[in-house]
């Protein structure tokens, strides 16, 4: 099961988008819903968006005409620039780059970063 979040940083002109999991088609339709929503409140072209996909599997063949309609989405759409945060999965990073192809993406980068470490909470002495 796929999960997301999106939050706004108006100041900073970023739509920070975070995704993790598989995305079944429900999933797909709820983020395309989520989005939708948040960028209503916005002018979209002084905007980045900031993937962070770290926590993303592979897509199967059959996930990935929704994920080629998302980035179809940030291209009409008109973000400034498309930010996708990897960890160390070059399959990952493959598959996001050809869908990003098909779509006719042209203003995307790849930033990559270690996987997210779990919290470790202090311990007192």
């Amino acid at each position: 099961m796929g999960s997301f979040s999106i939050e706004l940083l108006k100041a900073a002109k970023t739509m920070k988008v975070r995704v993790e999991g598989v995305f079944s088609p429900e999933d797909g339709k709820a983020s395309i819903e989520a989005y939708h929503r948040y960028i209503s409140e916005i002018h979209v072209p002084d905007y980045v968006i900031d993937l962070d996909c770290r926590g993303l599997e592979v897509s199967a063949p059959e996930s990935l005409p929704h994920l080629g309609h998302c980035f179809e989405l940030y291209k009409k759409d008109g973000f400034k620039k498309i930010i996708f945060r990897i960890s160390g999965n070059p399959i990952l990073k493959m598959q996001l780059s050809s869908v990003a192809r098909t779509s006719n993406l042209t203003n995307f980068e790849f930033i990559e970063m270690p996987a997210e470490q779990p919290e470790i909470e202090p311990k007192c002495s």
